[in-house]
């Protein structure tokens, strides 16, 4: 009688448990999810003395479930809630069909923060964008959202604009023009460049250790730039040069993926972007006074000494990325630990430390020239964005380069919007789409246009920006750009799975 008794009394916890899992567009695990987890204990504890309790139909009906992917999108349905993460759903619109990722965010090869920003948001571009043919085939296996979620998120999000849609239409034009196709003769040009300057600097090392100095310096921002190529490339010849940027550069393809991508998806948005977080040395807005500096005002006089920091700061990003994304198991990460190791090794032993150190400093000079210019002097925002064809459009402006060398040294950074709204493309092909992509401004009537001036230009639409944002007084309420450290910045902020917007994590 008494194991009668405490069998029923199990099966009423275990329904008990799961009532709360029934509401369809549920995005936050509630204390019930502890309930549960507390009923599989006292199941396991009374196991060794009672009959074990049978399940009914009913009762399995009630049961929460969610889904458990692996790096092939292969998914199965287990207990909504596992040891690390508890959620119910996480729902994630792509080219009109939404789908449940609860089950994928811990497999994603880039990172489970990637798809918690996108939770019941439309994430189409930033698709298409980062991912390979494969990939893009890859989701279409992922569990789709129930019928009930779906109408419930289509019915609180807005719907794809006509710029979007023509958008999309132009890159499915492109992909069957060839333009992904890589061009072999243009890269070794580049490759060559790069390899002859590190040979320069080492001959050049200890009797002319100031030239030397100077190539290596081109040579670390040419890396950079080659390196930045080949990471966010989809094709066969980026996939096998994907570490270039560590051993050259000293930059972990980890790292870059994690902060400099969701710059693409999220560019100027405010307390998001991290490219943008650059205080408290440098400022883009007014900030609110707890989160002020004296060096503000006077940010318009030494942004030299912060820019020049640049590379000193990624690189020491970079090994803490590097290191942990090891302790973490991430795919590849040994491989780029190694590469990094090659580096130092290799630059210490070429180069003394008289022309290498100077070296990281011009580099990071010419680099923050080069990156800073093309968005901070335009739009920011904010809000999220739900049209990232026209934001983009909105915070993006190019360079207009005046000669060989500019055109080289920029490293296709001076196609600024091309690069943003085609990442994976090689850039030896942004200059011939540059008049489409000014015709596509025209025709969907894009706020702004096509912006782009002239390289010197633009370094003084930047530098007014800092000289304004230094003479103002700071504004209550301002929003937080999280600076102190880019490193922060890609696992803290404001994301739908940090609270406060359309998810949580429970």
């Amino acid at each position: 009688m008494v194991s009668r008794i405490n069998s029923l009394a199990l099966a009423l916890a275990l329904v008990s448990s799961c009532s709360a899992f029934t509401h369809p567009t549920s995005r936050v695990v509630s204390h019930s999810n502890f309930a549960w987890k507390q009923h599989q204990s006292q199941t396991k504890v009374f196991a060794t003395t009672l009959e074990a309790p049978v399940t009914t139909k009913e009762e399995e009906s009630v049961m929460p479930v969610g889904w458990e992917c692996d790096e092939e999108a292969n998914c199965v349905q287990v207990p909504a809630c596992d040891e690390e993460q508890c959620r119910t759903t996480l729902d994630v619109r792509i080219h009109g069909e939404w789908y449940d990722l609860s089950g994928w965010r811990k497999a994603h090869p880039a990172g489970a923060h990637w798809i918690d920003w996108y939770d019941g948001r439309d994430a189409t571009e930033v698709m298409d964008a980062f991912h390979s043919e494969k990939g893009r085939q890859m989701y279409q296996r992922l569990p789709k959202s129930t019928p009930e979620t779906a109408a419930a998120l289509a019915a609180d999000i807005e719907p794809d604009t006509s710029t979007q849609i023509a958008f999309r239409e132009l890159r499915e034009q492109l992909e069957k023009d060839g333009w992904w196709e890589r061009d072999m003769v243009h890269e070794a040009k580049l490759l060559g460049i790069w390899f002859s300057l590190v040979a320069g600097s080492a001959v050049l090392a200890h009797d002319l250790p100031v030239l030397s100095s100077m190539l290596a310096a081109l040579s670390m921002t040419n890396a950079g730039w080659l390196g930045h190529d080949y990471i966010h490339g989809v094709d066969k010849f980026s996939d096998k040069m994907r570490n270039f940027a560590g051993v050259a550069a000293g930059l972990g393809p980890t790292w870059w993926s994690d902060k400099h991508n969701k710059h693409h998806a999220l560019t100027n948005e405010m307390g998001v972007d991290e490219d943008i977080a650059t205080d408290p040395f440098l400022f883009t807005w007014a900030p609110d006074p707890k989160h002020d500096s004296p060096l503000r005002k006077i940010q318009h006089l030494i942004f030299f000494i912060p820019f020049s920091a640049l590379f000193a700061l990624w690189r020491v990003d970079t090994l803490q990325v590097a290191v942990n994304s090891v302790e973490e198991k991430r795919p590849g990460a040994k491989e780029e630990l190694f590469g990094l190791l090659a580096h130092y090794f290799i630059m210490l032993t070429i180069l003394p430390l008289q022309v290498w150190v100077p070296a990281v400093f011009v580099s990071g000079l010419m680099s923050a020239l080069i990156v800073t210019p093309t968005h901070q002097s335009e739009e920011l925002f904010e809000d999220y964005q739900p049209d990232w064809v026209t934001a983009q459009y909105q915070s993006t402006r190019n360079a207009v380069t005046t000669n060989p060398f500019s055109e080289w040294i920029w490293g296709g950074m001076q196609y600024q919007l091309e690069h943003h709204l085609f990442p994976s493309m090689p850039r030896s092909k942004y200059p011939k789409l540059k008049p489409i992509l000014q015709k596509f401004a025209e025709d969907n009537n894009i706020p702004g246009g096509y912006r782009e001036s002239g390289e010197f230009e633009i370094q003084k639409m930047n530098w007014d920006l800092y000289k304004r944002v230094a003479e103002a007084d700071a504004v209550e309420g301002a929003p937080y750009s999280r600076g102190h450290g880019q490193l922060g910045a890609i696992n803290l902020g404001f994301s739908p799975a940090a609270g406060g917007l359309t998810g949580k994590l429970g």
